[in-house]
């Protein structure tokens, strides 16, 4: 049944495993809920060749769209974060970035200015609404997140140890504000926890990075939370993924999930 709501354009930005699959959900369901796909951009855009029709592939990034969705690097959401927000509603898939503390309060102040919404996928973030509302209630104590993957699953920089061998080791261990430009492809999820728990922040919520070789076809994802009064819940999150992927297959349909709630929800930050 075709939507009655106006028709959102979409922008793609990031060709990679996440974006093609964003792109053929706008191209084949996208009309019947009121979503067209505007444009698609990549680094490299020999890769869109022959899998994307050419008038809709941007050469640079000056154009918009009503929402235009992150799926690459942060470097993007550094670059090009606030002039998206000055035109568009902006789905930030890369929310590691915001661990930044002056691109985050830049992109919210531009989100305000502007009227536009900038939005943080759960991914594969197991219950976040609700993180979010015991933060919004103020009782939010403590919130931890252990993701522990395949060694072949991280993409690492700065000092944790690249030679990852059989068994399992923990990697890294703090602050999620410490842990995002350390890891910035693997942990956002973390990231988007940092900001349902706007309370604690990337410098309060901490995290753990566990890299299993036992780990042969799923990520794992646990979550605690502490709240008062001696409120507690922790939740366990195995998520199907091959050897060498960077995101589980339950996150792609988290993301189309996700892109489906951004229709504007005034100039804040929002979790969807």
């Amino acid at each position: 049944m075709a939507s009655s709501s106006p028709t959102l354009t979409i922008g793609v930005v990031g060709f990679g495993h996440l974006g093609q699959y964003l792109v053929d959900r706008l191209l084949k369901d996208g009309p019947s809920l009121g979503l067209t796909l505007g444009f698609v951009w990549n680094r490299n855009s020999d890769k869109l060749k022959g899998l994307v029709s050419p008038e809709l592939v941007l050469d640079d990034l000056s154009s918009f769209c009503d929402v235009i969705v992150e799926v690459c690097h942060p470097q993007i959401v550094i670059e090009y974060g606030v002039r998206f927000l000055s035109k568009s509603h902006f789905m930030v898939g890369s929310p590691s970035a915001l661990s930044d503390a002056d691109l985050n309060q830049n992109l919210r102040q531009a989100s305000e200015q502007h009227g536009r919404t900038l939005y943080v996928p759960s991914g594969a973030l197991w219950g976040g609404q609700d993180i979010q509302r015991l933060n919004d209630s103020g009782t939010l104590k403590a919130l931890f997140i252990r993701m522990s993957k395949h060694p072949s699953c991280f993409r690492l920089k700065g000092d944790i140890p690249a030679d990852l061998k059989e068994g399992r080791r923990v990697l890294f261990r703090g602050s999620v504000a410490e842990l995002c430009p350390l890891a910035p492809n693997n942990v956002n999820t973390m990231a988007a926890a940092a900001v349902a728990a706007g309370m604690l922040g990337f410098t309060g919520v901490q995290g753990e990075i566990v890299s299993d070789t036992e780990l042969q076809d799923h990520h794992v994802v646990e979550v605690e939370v502490t709240g008062s009064d001696g409120f507690s819940v922790r939740t366990v999150r195995r998520n199907p993924a091959k050897l060498g992927a960077v995101t589980g297959k339950a996150t792609y349909q988290s993301f189309w999930s996700s892109l489906l709630i951004c229709k504007g929800h005034g100039g804040r930050v929002y979790l969807c």
